[in-house]
């Protein structure tokens, strides 16, 4: 076998064991994938950068830029930029996967150290967030092309990869910073074994312009679009220090970093996978100070997972043997534990989520203005204005107090913003109350809306989703002071007439 050819295997075992995981989970979304979607959608009718069509323009995307990539893929709807989305964060996955095993080949002679390639299969987040529709596995790509490249002699284009990654998730700067500075610190040689023409320290500099001014030029254009440099879901959601730790701490536990707890190997490394193990650390540090995350599956550290698969092949060259085999075999107990538990539930996610669509789309027929938490996939039931209570979209709610699920949204704003439809979801196990401000929902936000002085007599039930776990209740402003009942349909979703 010609090293080619061989090359060419190691690709491709990388590659499947991506891509197939992926594909065993390809079902999974999350509500946010589908806000992107409608900005995608917008722009691809020619209404510009904006939620509503008829709104106004907001910051409501994180990745900025990301909308634009769907846009070609969005003139059939919201769920056809999903669907676009999907597919090529599970391209792009795959394929970086495969140069990532190209790179694990090159961190040692050792056969231990494709050991650490079991981390990929293994990992329900990678895979997940890979067919998740959000720009994460985009991300995760360019977090696995950034630490790979170098190893192929391509560190100033890692170093670009890095930055191309934190402009989409500003967590990462850290992690991109670091990744890029040390990748060119080890001496490097050409074929003939001569230094490179330019000095270390240029290399340096370049690095850190590469990785660092992608992020610097979202910031500034955000500044000069919107007002803020931060995306407004910083503002939308405010960190939490408490919930940032011990996120960040379960996902240490469960998606692999185990494998790199090794401090007497550490000290026989080289200067650039010791740079990865401190990338590591910092982007779990920056995930916690940035205050963890609502979605489910560590979406946060997926795009550093990949540098901890080569960082865990460059720990187990230098280390004992059984003590790798021990530290790998406890970081895929936790990734096996997360695949075996949550993996078949997270695959259902998009097809529940579609038939919710499909059932509340007759109740929404009609809405103008329709308020509610979960927006993103009621921009695929409806081309209704929509008003979001969690502020991800508007920056009027985003300001008020209270987190992104706990908004003190006032008692004026539904009769302000003209709301005739809104949308609540129902605490696990509940069903409808009557009357329905009884009802025990999910969320802060939703539970203050049923409190609002008068809401029980101006907004009427009108149905609610059969999906388990996802009973989200329409309600309707009723004409007048006509009765329209009060107790929805238990299961199912036809409207009342």
């Amino acid at each position: 076998m010609t090293r080619r050819e061989r090359s060419l295997l190691i690709a491709l075992a990388g590659a499947l064991s991506a891509l197939l995981p992926a594909l065993a989970l390809s079902g999974f979304t999350v509500d946010d994938a589908l806000i992107t979607a409608r900005y995608a959608h917008h722009l691809a009718r020619g209404l510009g950068y904006r939620f509503n069509a008829a709104g106004p323009v907001t910051d409501g995307v994180t990745p900025l830029g990301w909308a634009f990539v769907l846009a070609p893929f969005a003139a059939g709807g919201p769920l056809a930029a999903l669907a676009a989305a999907k597919a090529l964060g599970a391209l792009a996955w795959t394929l970086a996967a495969g140069v990532l095993a190209l790179a694990v080949d090159r961190a040692s002679a050792r056969p231990a150290r494709f050991a650490a390639l079991a981390l990929v299969p293994a990992s329900a987040p990678l895979a997940a967030w890979s067919v998740a529709g959000m720009e994460t596995g985009v991300v995760a790509a360019l977090g696995a092309l950034a630490v790979a490249l170098p190893a192929l002699g391509g560190a100033l284009a890692g170093a670009a990869c890095a930055g191309a990654a934190a402009a989409l998730r500003p967590e990462l700067l850290p992690f991109a910073l670091i990744v890029a500075l040390s990748a060119q610190a080890a001496p490097r040689r050409d074929a003939a074994g001569n230094a490179p023409p330019r000095p270390a320290w240029a290399r340096a500099l370049a690095a850190l312009a590469l990785a660092g001014l992608p992020f610097v030029a979202v910031a500034a254009a955000r500044l000069s679009i919107f007002g803020r440099a931060a995306p407004l879901s910083a503002l939308a959601k405010a960190p939490d220090a408490a919930l940032g730790a011990r996120y960040a701490l379960a996902c240490f536990l469960l998606t692999g970093p185990v494998a790199l707890i090794a401090p007497a190997a550490w000290r026989a490394l080289p200067a650039w996978p010791r740079g990865l193990l401190a990338a590591v650390a910092v982007h779990f540090l920056a995930v916690a100070a940035a205050g963890g995350d609502w979605m489910p599956l560590s979406r946060l550290v997926v795009p550093a997972l990949p540098a901890v698969v080569l960082a865990a092949a460059h720990v187990a060259s230098v280390a004992d043997a059984r003590a790798t085999a021990l530290r790998l075999a406890l970081a895929l107990a936790g990734e096996l534990f997360v695949m075996v538990r949550v993996g078949p539930t997270a695959a259902r996610v998009g097809s529940d989520r579609l038939r919710v669509v499909e059932e509340l789309r007759g109740a929404l027929a009609g809405a103008e203005v329709v308020a509610a938490l979960d927006i993103g996939w009621l921009g695929a039931a409806t081309g209704a204005t929509l008003v979001d209570l969690a502020g991800v979209t508007d920056p009027a709610i985003a300001a008020l107090p209270g987190g992104h699920t706990t908004k003190r949204i006032p008692g004026a704003l539904l009769d302000a913003r003209r709301v005739d439809a809104l949308v609540l979801l129902l605490a696990e196990g509940e069903a409808p109350a009557s009357p329905w401000t009884a009802s025990r929902f999910a969320r802060g936000v939703e539970q203050r809306v049923a409190r609002l002085p008068g809401a029980g007599d101006a907004f009427a039930p009108v149905a609610v989703s059969g999906v388990p776990h996802l009973r989200y209740v329409v309600l309707r402003r009723r004409a007048g002071d006509a009765d329209a009942g009060e107790a929805p349909p238990d299961t199912g979703a036809q409207r009342d007439r």
